[in-house]
């Protein structure tokens, strides 16, 4: 059984960071590409930064500079640190994988960046 546990999240002040990381039971991480999503209240869940098995990355416009997805594949554990965060960074954010068609999700965590 596939499980992803997101963890992290919090109340940061505007120009704060913060360390996300999802672990994942049930599924080898290494073998597939790992997304971070995220979804604000009132609106569309949009992609945040991907890294595929080999290692390559891409993010959002709105993060790039600021975010950085990585991978510990010896913890089975993908991470998204988020520097110089803003408000407009709050949402819930989640993690996802693809296997054999099929999308897993975790729960999400909440991230608030607030004065």
């Amino acid at each position: 059984q596939v499980q992803l546990v997101e963890s992290g999240g919090g109340l940061v002040q505007p120009g704060g960071s913060l360390g996300l990381s999802c672990a994942a039971s049930g599924i080898r991480l290494v073998l597939y590409a790992i997304i971070w999503y995220r979804q604000a209240p009132g609106k569309q869940r949009e992609l945040v930064a991907a890294i595929t098995s080999g290692g390559s990355t891409n993010y959002a416009d709105s993060v790039k500079g600021r975010f950085a997805i990585s991978r510990d594949n010896t913890k089975n554990t993908v991470y998204l640190q988020m520097n110089s965060l803003k408000p407009e960074d709050t949402a819930v954010y989640y993690c996802s994988v693809r296997q054999l068609s099929f999308d897993y999700w975790g729960q999400g965590t909440q991230v608030t960046v607030s004065s």
